[in-house]
């Protein structure tokens, strides 16, 4: 059944206005529907929740679940039959297809395995007009009419920074709207130097890239090789330092803000003009815990994250542990927004810097190295970590049956044609005999940077 992404921009409206309590009023109604949907679509709730009360909605009350779980009962997992982990892996696969629906009725993305497992998610109607639902609410809370006037003045024209290759969220996004003459996808993979350029002939009204990119395009700017004047500037996918963000503000002579999501829940959060991530209350829940998985009191930093979606019915998410430490916000933000506010500590960009024979230095974030490899088929998890100015030593773990040196083989040959694209053929690639290490928060950091990689490696 279709959803009138209008109906739930009016009613996203009318949550925020009515404050807190209209949040949780809609919070409330929508997990009951979500668990109800789950115990009766979904073989792996069913199971999971025999021995609770059959009207049980209570959220503490529920287990918590995990991505390695999930994805290994995928077929239990998802609550339409017709759908199965083969197939959806076979698609995910096939980089000839992005930008198409799954199934003919899906959006797919896949995660990066920051966890220790790759995962594979979809988003059926619901969810996409929830999205779009949020993305409204979240535009229409970040921009003045001065703004919109500027991004008018400036022909409307959005250039999203993304990778290509992977069924991302946002590339799929960006395949989608490949067609439309005002918002235009621009790989991070390429040289900056080429990025700068096609920027610069395209004049973006609404930059949105990931926020290492924007951390270098910033640069760029400062350098007056960059020279565009975009109204807004919408960061994402990774944490940067703050003094960052009004660096970057400076430099573009743009506003800046940020989103907090995944690809479990692409409408998460978004942030505001103090820095604060706020959470969509409306639609997600979002509980930070300690190891044990008890409740951190606000204010304190969490051990990890339990997310739970409550717009995806083919896919249900209920108290996934996403594994990012967060803070919450113990008082009312002053900006107003009534979601709860987060700081997120789990994700930081690390941008790596090479030095060259002849010439300035290249810096590249860790974004397109990563992207390349996440594409190698069989590489279930994998870290770059800079060992000297100029070597890098990748460490992997292929899934059950794959052949170590095919898949070593295929990511130098990646690494090596990215490297040489940016000028950077004299740096060594090293293959690492030790498995990619956890952090302690239990996650694992595709790129580590020289400046973190003397701990970490052997």
């Amino acid at each position: 059944m279709k959803v009138s992404t209008l109906r739930l921009l009016a009613d996203a409206r009318s949550a925020k206005a009515g404050g807190e309590q209209a949040m949780a009023y809609r919070q409330r109604a929508r997990l009951a529907e979500l668990v109800a949907w789950a115990r009766t679509r979904s073989p792996y709730y069913r199971h999971l929740y025999r021995d609770l009360p059959a009207e049980a909605a209570d959220l503490a009350g529920l287990p918590v679940t995990r991505k390695s779980e999930l994805m290994a009962a995928f077929d239990d997992w998802v609550t339409d039959p017709a759908v199965t982990l083969a197939e959806a892996r076979a698609f995910a696969d096939d980089p000839a297809r992005i930008g198409e629906p799954f199934a003919g009725r899906y959006t797919l993305s896949t995660t990066s395995g920051t966890t220790g497992t790759h995962g594979i998610f979809l988003q059926d109607d619901r969810a996409a007009a929830v999205t779009g639902a949020m993305m409204a609410r979240m535009l229409l809370t970040w921009l003045n009419s001065r703004d919109v006037a500027r991004i008018v003045r400036g022909g409307g024209r959005m250039a999203l920074v993304a990778p290509v290759g992977g069924h991302f969220a946002s590339t799929v996004a960006a395949a989608r709207l490949r067609g439309r003459s005002r918002i235009a996808s621009f790989s991070v993979q390429q040289p900056l130097d080429e990025l700068v350029e096609e920027l610069n002939a395209f004049r973006p009204a609404v930059l949105a890239p990931y926020a290492s990119i924007g951390a270098l395009l910033a640069g760029e700017a400062e350098a007056g090789r960059l020279r565009i004047d975009p109204a807004l500037v919408v960061l994402s996918a990774e944490g940067l330092p703050l003094p960052e963000y009004a660096r970057i503000a400076a430099a573009l002579a743009a506003k800046v803000r940020t989103s907090y999501a995944c690809n479990e829940c692409p409408f998460l959060s978004y942030g505001c003009e103090h820095g604060w991530m706020h959470l969509n209350a409306d639609w997600a829940i979002l509980e930070p815990v300690d190891e044990q998985y008890r409740p951190v009191p606000p204010g304190h930093p969490s051990h990890t994250v339990l997310l739970t979606n409550l717009a995806n019915h083919v896919q249900p998410i209920l108290r996934y542990d996403l594994g990012d430490a967060v803070q919450t916000r113990p008082d009312g933000c002053p900006c107003g927004n009534p979601g709860p506010a987060v700081r997120v500590q789990g994700r930081a960009a690390d941008l790596l810097t090479f030095p060259r024979p002849s010439g300035a230095p290249v810096t590249l974030a860790p974004l397109p190295l990563a992207t390349l490899l996440e594409a190698v088929p069989g590489l279930e998890l994998f870290q770059i970590v800079q060992t000297a100015p100029a070597a890098l030593r990748i460490r992997m773990h292929g899934a059950p049956g794959t052949d170590p040196d095919a898949l070593w083989r295929q990511a130098e040959a990646r690494m090596s044609q990215l490297l040489t694209r940016h000028g950077l053929d004299h740096v060594t690639l090293e293959r690492a005999a030790e498995a990619p290490q956890q952090t302690a928060g239990g996650k694992y950091r595709t790129v580590i940077p020289m400046t973190h990689a003397t701990a970490t490696t052997p």
